[in-house]
């Protein structure tokens, strides 16, 4: 026989499962990102592989956005992490 407590603890772990769904984790270029459209026609000769290269712009909204590339082996950019910092802060 299955006690209520038991059963509350199965449902809400199949809830939190639920929720622990599969998502696309790479960050995608937007406008005014340095890879929009491509990697840049320069390359970093000078920076070793592995360098941090940061990036802020203010998006279509106004909204101020700050972006963190690694440099690659074979010298193109990889858009690694994306915060998006709104002007009013809660």
């Amino acid at each position: 026989m299955v006690t209520m407590k038991a059963l509350i603890s199965a449902v809400l772990g199949a809830v939190f499962l639920a929720g622990c769904t599969t998502v696309d984790s790479e960050v995608h270029p937007i406008p005014g990102s340095i890879t929009y459209g491509g990697q840049p026609r320069t390359k970093l000769t000078k920076s070793p592989p592995g360098s941090v290269i940061k990036n802020s712009f203010y998006n279509s909204s106004g909204t101020k956005v700050l972006e963190t590339y690694v440099l690659q082996p074979d010298r193109t950019l990889k858009l690694t992490r994306r915060e998006v910092i709104p002007d009013f802060p809660l």
